[in-house]
């Protein structure tokens, strides 16, 4: 079911990985074909998405925006186990956000001469709820509340159309939306929805006057972010510089580093729970133990069997993103987790602590026996949104600074400045650009208004 790749014998460096195990951004076809649809959101708007709807999910809703009563009615027949484990998570979800807020620094570099950094959020963000093969109210409060945590202005999720719920998102992903305050969402999946948070619908582009075209404005958002498939990524790589996106967080995937102290069988139930997501989720085991692999290998066929998405997981499992990597030692072992970057690293060996000191590369890091990538994606407090296909190597995971902008705000006296004029200069001159120089002695030709040029004055203009 798995592929069992044997690096105890040298035959491949850590980076070689890569050409071993296919990886989500490098599925063939996904760019290509996001490429039209985002031509045509960006050029025909919101009957554009509903046209890509109806195409790709069967079903076209009578207008985008999702009505304020079917948000009501939504979260009135949420089931009280699933509101009551919703309130849970979003309980723990905004009380580690709220930890990660980063408090303003100012700096003192001279008497009269500071530099504050200031966090500001950003105004507007996009939020993509995946809904394909299964439905992430999860992901509602994963994405909203580092949002609200961080104090966006306009929050806007999208989650695509259901041919069951009359076109309307899944009634729990509304539901939840509900219950976290979001009033502005749409009926819309897939690339679509990128291209529409991207570059959002004025009523000019819909080219129809068919309520169905939803004839409201959408305004495009500063930031999106939310996890999805290939073609949900590749939409987001894609619209990279015109808004800010988070990560490229999709298709799904886990590591497990593991010694021969760890149970084989909660290894393979772990790789079966992220192959449950969809055929090309992908799960990694990288060991040092021969006879790990081999137990572990012996498990799944059963344990798969006897699973509800039995023929997903196979898919998975049976994909060349998949696999079972046998290392000589365990060193060798941390250097191909740090190497494979995975969104999700459980370590089960011993002294996992230890080791995951030594992890520079990996989404979200989970100890131990008792800490499964399955608690991360609901109750564990940390976010599920994260970076996938190696982008664990210089992306993190969605946080509250997500979606904060990073500002300095500099306030010199003239003292201050004079007494960092001549360096100025020195630099200016020696870049060629005179006027840079000038910029600062004009400042002191002649007095300054109520403020000494000979630097005795105490302080700038927002003291």
């Amino acid at each position: 079911m798995l592929q069992r790749i044997d690096l105890t014998g040298g035959r491949a460096r850590p980076p070689e990985l890569a050409t071993l195990l296919e990886r989500a951004a490098s599925i063939t076809g996904a760019d290509d074909a996001v490429a039209p649809i985002l031509t045509a959101v960006r050029e025909h708007g919101a009957a554009a998405v509903l046209d890509a709807g109806e195409r790709f999910d069967g079903v076209r809703p009578a207008a985008l925006r999702v009505p304020a009563d079917v948000l009501s009615v939504s979260l009135q027949g949420l089931d009280p186990a699933l509101r009551g484990a919703l309130t849970e998570m979003i309980e723990r979800v905004r009380k580690t956000h709220q930890a990660q807020l980063p408090q303003p620094a100012e700096t003192h570099l001279t008497p009269g001469g500071t530099v504050t950094q200031r966090w500001i959020p950003v105004r507007r963000v996009g939020l993509y709820v995946p809904g394909g093969l299964a439905v992430y109210p999860s992901s509602v409060v994963m994405n909203v509340v580092p949002a609200q945590v961080a104090g966006v202005d306009e929050i806007v999720v999208c989650s695509p159309p259901q041919a069951g719920n009359g076109g309307w998102p899944d009634p729990a992903v509304l539901a939840a939306c509900a219950l976290l305050g979001v009033s502005e969402v749409y009926a819309a999946g897939g690339a679509q929805a990128i291209a529409l948070l991207g570059y959002g619908s004025s009523a000019d582009s819909t080219g129809s006057t068919d309520n169905a075209a939803d004839a409201d404005s959408i305004a495009a958002v500063d930031v999106i972010t939310g996890p999805g498939n290939a073609y949900v990524t590749a939409a987001k790589r894609a619209l990279r510089g015109t808004v800010a996106i988070d990560s490229e967080a999709g298709p799904t995937e886990i590591a497990v580093l593991a010694d021969d102290s760890a149970d084989p069988r909660l290894i393979a139930a772990d790789l079966i729970s992220q192959a449950e997501h969809s055929p090309d989720a992908a799960s990694v085991l990288i060991t040092d133990s021969a006879q790990l692999a081999d137990a572990v290998l012996d498990a799944l066929p059963d344990l798969v069997a006897a699973t509800t998405h039995a023929e997903r997981v196979r898919q998975a499992l049976s994909g060349q993103q998949s696999a079972v990597v046998l290392t000589a030692d365990l060193d060798a072992a941390v250097a191909l987790t740090n190497e494979y970057a995975a969104e999700h690293l459980e370590i089960q060996t011993r002294h996992a602590g230890r080791i995951a000191q030594r992890i520079r590369n990996a989404g979200a890091i989970f100890l131990g026996p008792y800490s499964p990538v399955s608690l991360g994606d609901y109750c564990a407090g940390s976010n599920h949104v994260l970076p996938t296909a190696g982008g664990a190597r210089y992306s993190s995971g969605l946080n509250t600074t997500t979606f904060l902008k990073s500002v300095q705000v500099i306030d010199y006296s003239a003292a201050a400045l004079a007494a960092v004029a001549p360096s100025v200069v020195v630099l200016a001159d020696a870049e060629d650009l005179p006027a840079h120089g000038a910029a600062v002695t004009a400042r002191f030709d002649q007095a300054v208004d109520g403020e000494a040029a000979d630097g005795e004055a105490t302080g700038g203009a927002g003291r």
